[in-house]
């Protein structure tokens, strides 16, 4: 598997209008500093005082990615919810993709949950504990508008992309390609950009996001659109039942209130009920 590389970790502070109002407002007693109780509202365990860390992998648009020097996306307003009910603020550990799949920095106590845009599979239940499902998901085959590719049975014997440690990589092995294996979203767009791939298998919300840039839209296409049935978890380290239960209440009440719906118009585009409201698994 021929896969590229390049990455770094880094700490950011989440800043979303939301995260501003938990930064002025959110601060509680729990809010210390490192000396400081661990314990949130609702006897949440924390694994810093006065904030709820988030592992996440940047970039990946429109659910977390770096915009003006903020955190910024879908996921990243959604966990602000969590911490504005805990009463603290958000703060993002951006990491290695495959380290949600093993749970490793939740089990070091490096973060409290992981938001990705992650996939809720039996695998990776082995591992970490899901929240309930929150986005439905599905993968699409984004082409080089000049390769003739105009489905996913076009890709057979062709350069194909994708990122690496997720289900889109996964889904193209499953039917017999050998995907180059891009480290982050970034990548792959670079790829299909620079010619070392024909075409990708990426989530779709990830590909509407490219092609709202012109000059996406003017050289690449969605030769299919692949319905797998996947949805998005955010995941907390095994066991942890009351971040869990909290994460699961500020979607609930987020979709109760209509503030879930407002979000998804701002990062994902025009409201699709189906997508925002998976079953539970």
């Amino acid at each position: 598997m021929n896969t590229v590389l390049g990455r770094r970790a880094r700490l950011l502070v989440a800043a979303t209008a939301t995260a501003g109002l938990v930064l002025v407002a959110g601060c509680t007693s729990s809010d210390n500093g490192a000396g400081g109780e661990k314990t949130a509202a609702g006897g949440v365990e924390l694994v810093k005082a006065g904030q709820l860390t988030t592992c996440t992998h940047l970039p990946y648009p429109p659910f977390q990615s770096e915009i003006d020097g903020k955190v910024q996306g879908f996921d990243v307003a959604l966990i602000d919810l969590v911490a504005d009910d805990l009463g603290v603020k958000q703060q993002i550990l951006d990491t290695p993709f495959e380290n949600f799949k093993t749970g490793a920095f939740l089990n070091s106590g490096e973060c409290d949950l992981a938001a990705a845009g992650m996939t809720i599979t039996e695998e990776r239940k082995k591992n970490v504990d899901f929240s309930d499902p929150y986005f439905e998901a599905t993968q699409a085959v984004l082409a080089d508008k000049k390769s003739g590719i105009s489905s996913f049975a076009d890709l057979k014997g062709e350069k194909v992309g994708a990122q690496a440690q997720t289900t889109g990589e996964d889904y193209a092995k499953s039917k017999g390609l050998d995907p180059v294996s891009f480290e982050s979203s970034d990548a792959v767009l670079n790829g299909l950009r620079t010619g070392q791939v024909e075409a990708v298998v990426i989530d779709y919300p990830v590909v509407q996001g490219w092609l709202k840039d012109k000059a996406n839209a003017d050289a690449f296409q969605v030769a299919e659109q692949l319905h797998t049935g996947e949805q998005y978890g955010f995941t907390v380290k095994k066991g942890n039942d009351k971040l869990r239960e909290a994460i699961n209440k500020a979607i609930a009440d987020a979709k109760a209130d209509g503030t879930y719906k407002k979000l998804y118009e701002q990062w994902i585009g025009p409201y699709d009920a189906s997508a925002a409201s998976p079953s539970a698994s």
